[in-house]
């Protein structure tokens, strides 16, 4: 597998949110918004790209028996970074995640990447693996985002789309709504895979 075929392989086949299915509990919760997703989205980027790196970097030294403890720790660390950097330049979107940005840490996609390919390959792919799984998940909830955002509150990023007397369908704001979008797009991503193996 080349470098392009390592990074692209997060944004379709292995998308952690529309294939493997990880990562939903923030997927559900902070996509009210395209803002929020797409914060979400580039934190979580920052400490895949980090923590695979330094994993990759650390793999030989560190004992079998004691990888989880450690992989935990790093990526701790990397989260602790994002936290207090969106604390200190974006209060707002901070307060917005709120809990979401140190649950981080437990995110089964960050832990999945570290111990499937991360602690298996090296700094470089490690790198490029995180790159594209981060791109792939801020894609996904970006979509998702603006998808919720036009529909429940008629703004994109926070920019009003139809006048004020247009109705909005509130559901879509709401934790009903989040699993209705995810649904449809889960459903739409499916029904192109199916089509394009009939094609093949």
């Amino acid at each position: 597998m080349n470098q392009w075929q390592n990074f692209a392989k997060g944004l379709w086949n292995e998308n952690p949110i529309l294939r493997i299915l990880l990562g939903f509990c923030p997927t559900l919760a902070v996509t009210t918004s395209a803002t929020d997703a797409v914060g979400m989205g580039l934190a979580a980027t920052f400490v895949l790209v980090g923590s695979n790196t330094v994993i990759s970097a650390i793999r030989k030294i560190v004992p079998s028996q004691m990888r989880i403890p450690i992989f935990i720790v790093v990526i701790a660390t990397f989260v602790t970074v994002v936290d207090l950097v969106l604390q200190a330049y974006f209060p707002a979107l901070s307060k917005s995640l709120g809990v979401f940005i140190p649950l981080i840490v437990v995110n089964c996609i960050i832990l999945g990447r570290a111990e499937a390919f991360a602690s298996k390959n090296g700094i470089g792919s490690s790198f490029i693996d995180g790159l594209g799984m981060g791109v792939g998940f801020t894609l996904a909830l970006l979509v998702l985002g603006c998808v919720r955002e036009i529909l429940g509150s008629g703004s994109i990023f926070g920019v009003p789309l139809f006048a004020a007397d247009v109705p909005r369908v509130l559901i879509f704001v709401l934790p009903p709504g989040a699993f209705l979008s995810l649904g449809c797009m889960l459903w739409l991503m499916n029904e192109l895979d199916q089509r394009r193996k009939r094609r093949v």
